[in-house]
């Protein structure tokens, strides 16, 4: 919050340093051998697998805990007494509880910037010297302690919110692949990939700039992250009904789909771009069914090796797959196409809970509670 040293705090406030109010230390180092002895003695809190640095815990009261795990840095916890802790890992604990309460700090630590505490670009580092000059503004205790009671009510009533949309999300997304699933109950009939699909193998030309640069992603359709390449006139058109994959990454799911409502967009000449052949696949079927579990085996069989390896167009079309009636196939995607502005309402609900934290830290800390 330093960077609001400017902004007027209420009366009776002051900004003051971390290095003042806080002792900053890091736990005891152990080795991973000793962990590896003793591993029911102490929980691992927030470990990512067992790989690098650990610190122990064996304070009676849980502590404030702020991690930098690769260039991500200030991520605050309460940890629990009595547990290992992997990575880079700082301790903040107030000099007394009569200056500074523990909950305040807490929250105003995760109202606060703490990416300049980041010592170091290749190994991140958080050192006391980085957070000591940290300043966050002091209300009188008994202030610290109302907000932070308030702070408490209200963001367990957002992690509340978030657990019930995100609940909504994924039985909505479950719920379109149980329309694939349910249509292969029907009589299946089995095709050749290759009398299925036609592939887009010729770039747009001349008029490529009229369009954004689209990608696959593990969640489907999205921007591309990198820019046009040298030969722009080689992308090839992605319109409606066109589904598209990264063939160095399908097997982990990059596989997009630009559908109605969708903008249309070109993509890289790299990627593999296919369109369904009407009358024996509907395009939204397949793409749902190529992200199940289904698609994944269909997938791994024809994939050689590496998970690298490359399944380009002519590898694909060697495979053969199970379909049911074309009929069935768009009564399904006509279904699954409903639940689209159930998911967008949901995201547009989740995007505003996650922006939530932020502004109501915001209000907490200029006074506004």
């Amino acid at each position: 919050m330093s960077g609001e040293m400017n902004k007027s705090l209420p009366e009776g406030w002051r900004w003051v340093k971390l290095g003042e109010v806080c002792e900053l230390y890091q736990p005891q180092t152990i080795s991973f051998e000793e962990m590896v002895k003793n591993p029911g003695s102490y929980p691992v809190f927030g470990a990512n697998g067992l790989i690098g640095t650990y610190f122990k815990f064996n304070h009676v009261d849980p502590e404030i805990l702020i991690t930098c795990r690769g260039a991500t840095c200030g991520t605050i916890n309460i940890s629990p007494p009595h547990c290992w802790v992997t990575g880079n890992a700082m301790v903040a604990r107030p000099i007394g509880e009569a200056i500074l309460h523990k909950e305040y700090l807490f929250w105003s630590l995760h109202g606060s910037d703490l990416s300049g505490a980041i010592a170091g670009a290749a190994q991140p580092q958080i050192t006391r010297q980085s957070l000591a000059p940290i300043e966050i503004p002091l209300p009188p205790l008994p202030e610290q302690k109302r907000i932070a009671a308030i702070l408490n009510e209200k963001m367990a009533a957002v992690e509340k919110a978030r657990a019930a949309a995100e609940a909504q999300l994924e039985a909505a997304i479950k719920l379109q692949y149980a329309y694939v699933q349910e249509t292969l109950k029907y009589q299946l009939k089995s095709y050749s990939v290759g009398d299925c699909f036609t592939e887009v193998s010729t770039g747009i030309g001349s008029t490529w700039s009229e369009y954004p640069l689209l990608g696959a992603t593990r969640f489907g359709l999205a921007p591309a992250k990198e820019p046009v390449g040298s030969r722009p006139e080689r992308y090839k058109l992605a319109d409606i009904g066109t589904i598209f994959y990264n063939p160095m990454r399908i097997l982990i799911g990059s596989i997009a789909l630009v559908d109605v409502g969708d903008r249309v967009g070109i993509t890289s000449p790299d990627y593999v771009v296919i369109k369904a052949k009407e009358g024996i696949l509907h395009y939204r079927w397949f793409y749902y069914w190529f992200r199940s579990s289904h698609g994944e085996r269909f997938i791994k069989s024809l994939a050689r090796g590496a998970v690298r390896e490359r399944i380009l167009f002519n590898r694909l079309i060697q495979g053969s797959i199970d379909l049911p009636p074309y009929e069935s196939q768009c009564i399904a995607a006509e279904n699954i196409a409903k639940i689209r502005p159930l998911l967008m309402g949901i995201e547009e609900k989740l995007n505003h809970i996650n922006a939530l934290p932020a502004a109501i830290l915001h209000k907490a800390f200029s006074g506004g509670f």
